[in-house]
């Protein structure tokens, strides 16, 4: 396979779904033109709606679509931890996550992609100079702004979009992360990665992107999913304030 950013190497774009049936080909088609060197894992699990059957036909006739089929919904940090386990066992030399819905442009691809160069790990930031949100519900993105200034204060750390889910990792990044040891399930999940890749000493950069609202579907934002991160991120800041450093600088 070609390399889709001169210096990148082999890319794989890991991409969980579920119930994502009205989006995939869509988003599919739009990776496949923003990248089209790059492979696309398609990470379903068991989407009632047939998400994954048509991840299949679209294998069948793509060589650069792969698709995984878990068995449950586990949620979003499980079905991260299993594409990039199979990435990594396959020698991909950078690892891309993004949403299905939408929400997270192909477009942008190439610019996180170019990003890499100096860095460890991009975050595709709403929440940084030149970064923008579209057809959001006012609600969500006071919920999301205010989820960062939490995390930043509980944290101490300086990113400004820890919470965002379009990502680029090298590979050697995700090889000093013990990923089997990640027990975020939700959203929570990003958080976590951040936090992981500051503790490790590694450099993370924040690249601005336009978000947009999914036109699409539903949310699969819960109430369990923002508990689980409000109470994770108050135990992390807790612990670390123990010891009198930020989060960020507590190995694990």
């Amino acid at each position: 396979m070609a390399e889709s950013a001169p210096g990148t190497g082999r890319v794989i774009i890991v991409m969980p779904t579920y119930n994502e049936r009205q989006n995939l080909e869509i988003i599919a088609g739009r990776i496949r033109e923003a990248v089209p060197d790059a492979d696309l894992l398609v990470v379903d699990d068991s989407s009632p709606d047939g998400t994954g059957d048509l991840a299949d036909k679209l294998a069948e006739t793509d060589r650069h679509v792969q698709v995984m089929h878990r068995t449950e919904k586990a949620g979003l940090g499980r079905a991260y931890v299993a594409g990039f386990s199979w990435a990594l066992e396959r020698g991909y030399d950078v690892i891309v996550e993004m949403d299905a819905d939408g929400s997270h442009r192909p477009e942008d691809l190439p610019r996180l992609l170019a990003a890499l160069d100096g860095a460890d790990a991009v975050i595709g930031s709403r929440y940084v100079p030149g970064g923008t949100v579209v057809n959001w519900p006012k609600h969500r993105e006071y919920l999301s702004r205010g989820a960062n200034v939490y995390n930043r204060l509980m944290l101490g750390i300086g990113v400004r979009d820890a919470t965002g889910g379009f990502r680029v990792y090298r590979a050697a990044t995700l090889q000093k992360i013990d990923l089997n040891n990640i027990e975020s399930a939700g959203y929570c999940f990003q958080i976590d990665m951040t936090l992981r890749v500051l503790q490790s000493g590694l450099k993370l950069t924040e690249v601005p992107i336009t978000f947009v609202e999914r036109e699409r579907g539903s949310s699969k934002m819960t109430n369990a999913v923002i508990r689980e991160a409000f109470f994770r991120v108050a135990r992390w800041g807790v612990a670390a304030r123990l010891r009198g450093r930020s989060a960020a600088s507590v190995r694990r």
